[in-house]
């Protein structure tokens, strides 16, 4: 993906617009047919050729030349879309008939979201600038989680080559070489257990096989008995799966030897968020265990990653997708604000797809910036569609979740980051009830020490006086307490089995913050 995230308005690429326009030149700027498209040279062997130039690794190149190199990139893939009826009839209509020459121009290409996905790349696949009967392509499937509907993105297959080498590389550079050293073999385990046409069989898996100087295993299902044979072997290791997939390690290591369960270094998680208490039980039984996110999605293999255990700021893979944080208007946020997450894939020349709306918000964060590694970074901050919404107002449940954990923890000592194993907002709308799910050891043991602490009305004072303090980010008006009572809605907090069937998870045992009833 590429690396940088949208520099705010009025930064300049500077410089870096000379060499750019040396890498990417006028006659590879504007394609004038699909055979020329498939004939242009690929962003990886610009990269490369910033790299001999610049004498630095291209994740070490100055920012103002990583800016002005996408921006030029970005351009081209302007030029390139506008063969594309569809794609030029839907720029046309936003005003946008040539290429950016800023960023504040980029920014008037309209956005893209899963509907556009799969009216341009399912189908008949009117999208494609070269069409599907050329060859080369490879059709990747998202898993529906989010509404459950099929979902596709077309991908040329030279192209993902190139961003799988990319982004292993940038792993092995910058998150795991410091987590797996000596001589014995290194190990890169995952868990995933996809089906292969999905993407994270596909994309992850192949990132994974990339980074340099480890033994890949695509493990899948991993029971007990298959988590002690892969830990039996000598060497430091890393996992990388899905959240749940990566909760359960805990559970599947407490037979293992202390040496094997010393060895495991890293466990890399997908899908958002690995609650507090799962951290917890990871370290007690692996004790040199680093937890890092590894953020992914069907048309971003690798949009961010962790590369601190103590920070949960991400970083973006520099030359791999454009990341934006957008406000409600499509324009890049101030550092510090919050906004929805918007890539483009910039390897992409047969197939592309401008600015995806992934259905995340993240809060944009400094960029890094000194010696070595130059990025943009940020932070997850929630599902877009994580969302508790009370008559007209919408309050960001994440928010919401950690201002009553506080709250009811000041109130009554119970801390539901380290209480529960799942946590799961309720919102029956017609009946006006919201209520917090908590998937616990103890449920009626929890229950009772909340209830003889509060009392009867006091989940319901948690929640009026929490909720204010989580205003979703589109949503200005003032909210208090007060305020917040007069909605008529009425609040409970529910402890539940670990097991409970009351939690909802989706098919891949993914748990939403938020389910609506109605």
């Amino acid at each position: 993906m590429t690396s940088m995230i949208l520099a705010p308005p009025g930064r300049s690429p500077g410089d870096g617009a000379e060499l750019a326009a040396r890498l990417i030149p006028e006659e590879e700027m504007r394609p004038w047919s699909v055979d020329d498209v498939r004939a242009l040279p690929s962003f990886a062997s610009k990269m490369r050729e910033c790299e001999r130039i610049c004498g630095v690794p291209y994740s070490e190149t100055p920012h103002e030349i990583q800016d002005a190199l996408v921006l030029r990139r970005l351009g081209q893939m302007i030029n390139t879309v506008l063969l594309n009826p569809l794609w030029r009839e839907r720029l046309a209509a936003s005003g946008v008939t040539g290429a950016p020459t800023t960023y504040e121009e980029w920014e008037r290409v309209p956005l893209s979201d899963k509907t556009v996905q799969r009216d341009m790349f399912m189908g008949a696949r009117p999208g494609m600038v070269v069409p599907l009967g050329h060859g080369g392509f490879e059709v990747v499937a998202s898993g529906g989680t989010s509404d459950g509907m099929p979902l596709e993105i077309v991908y040329s297959l030279r192209e993902l080559r190139d961003t799988y080498r990319i982004a292993g590389a940038f792993m092995g550079a910058y998150q795991l070489r410091d987590h797996l050293p000596g001589g014995d073999p290194r190990w890169l385990f995952t868990n995933l257990a996809d089906y292969q046409m999905w993407s994270s069989g596909t994309m992850v898996g192949g990132v994974l096989q990339q980074v340099p100087g480890v033994n890949y295993i695509g493990a899948g299902p991993v029971t007990a008995p298959v988590l002690q044979h892969m830990f039996s072997y000598p060497g430091p290791k890393a996992m990388m799966g899905i959240s749940a997939g990566i909760a359960i390690l805990g559970d599947l290591g407490a037979g293992l030897s202390r040496e094997a369960r010393e060895s495991f270094r890293v466990a890399m998680y997908g899908s958002g968020v690995l609650p507090h208490r799962k951290r917890a039980e990871l370290r007690a039984v692996y004790p040199n265990v680093a937890i890092l996110s590894y953020f992914a999605a069907t048309q971003a293999e690798t949009i961010g990653l962790q590369l601190r255990d103590d920070s949960p700021w991400l970083a973006a893979v520099p030359g791999l997708h454009l990341v934006e944080i957008v406000d409600e208007h499509g324009r890049a946020v101030a550092e510090g604000e919050e906004g929805e997450l918007v890539v483009t894939r910039l390897h992409a020349h047969e197939a592309p797809l401008l600015r995806l709306k992934l259905g995340d918000r993240m809060i944009r964060r400094p960029a890094l910036d000194g010696p070595g590694l130059k990025t943009g970074r940020f932070e997850f901050a929630g599902r877009t569609g994580d969302v508790l919404h009370i008559n007209d107002s919408q309050y960001s449940a994440a928010l919401a979740y950690a201002a009553v954990r506080e709250d009811l923890r000041t109130a009554t000592g119970v801390d539901l980051d380290e209480a529960a194993h799942d946590v799961q907002f309720v919102n029956h709308r017609e009946g006006k009830t919201i209520t917090l799910l908590a998937a616990v050891d103890d449920a009626d043991g929890l229950a009772h020490a909340v209830s003889a602490v509060l009392g009867p009305s006091g989940v319901q004072r948690v929640f009026a006086g929490a909720l204010p303090r989580s205003l979703s980010l589109f949503n200005d008006r003032e909210a208090t307490q007060a305020a917040v009572e007069r909605t008529g809605y009425r609040f409970h907090l529910a402890f539940v089995p670990r097991s409970s069937p009351e939690i909802e998870r989706t098919a891949v045992g993914k748990v939403p913050l938020v389910r609506d009833r109605g």
